[in-house]
Parts: structure tokens; C-alpha cells; sequence
């Protein structure tokens, strides 16, 4: 399983659709993703976005697109990207991305 965040309103534009297109996806040519264990430490990137966040939680073996493991940085630590617009049939859950007062 892995972790997409999005914007609550755009999920909401996108929920009845097939397909799923980040903005990433024509910016960078992937969709970023999280393995859970790892989200913790691309969470702080949302911290300033004060729109209602939702995380989709994505079974990898239902997506249709190619999904590569990578690890730009060299740390150690391979993220999901997803090449190509996102089937929302993969999607299994959809959860609150919850913050504290502070943003976190």
C-alpha cells in the first residue's frame, strides 16, 4: 500500500472519475506518492497548504500506470512515483490528513 495526498476539493471534483492527473504529473511526469512508514517525513511539505487535505491509500498491484521506486537523494529511502494518470479503482481508502494547531 502507499499514500497519495491531495486537496479535499480536488478529490471531491475527482472521485466519480476513472482517472486521476496530478499537477505533478504534467510538471514532472510522475505522481508523487509515500510508502506509509515513509509519510512522516514528506508531511512537513504540506504543513503551509490550509485547504482540507485527504491521503489516498493505493493498493500498487491495481495501478495501471508504471510506478518506479526511486530514491533521487541517495538517502536510502526509494518513494513510489506513479507514471501516468492514476486509476481510481486502485484506490482503497480514503483518509483525513489530519493537523494539529500548529500545521503538523
Amino acid at each position: 500500500m502507499i499514500l497519495h495526498c491531495l486537496k479535499k476539493e480536488t478529490w471531491e471534483r475527482v472521485k466519480n472519475s476513472a482517472y486521476y492527473s496530478s499537477e505533478s504529473l504534467s510538471a514532472e511526469g510522475f505522481i508523487h506518492c509515500s510508502p506509509i512508514e515513509y509519510f512522516h517525513r514528506v508531511a512537513p511539505n504540506f504543513k503551509e497548504i490550509k485547504e482540507d487535505l485527504l491521503l489516498l491509500l493505493l493498493e500498487e498491484d491495481k495501478i495501471e500506470a508504471k510506478v518506479r521506486w526511486e530514491d533521487p537523494e541517495n538517502l536510502g529511502r526509494a518513494y513510489p512515483h506513479i507514471y501516468g494518470p492514476l486509476n481510481l479503482s486502485s484506490v482503497t481508502a480514503v483518509l483525513p490528513f489530519l493537523k494539529d494547531e500548529e500545521g503538523t
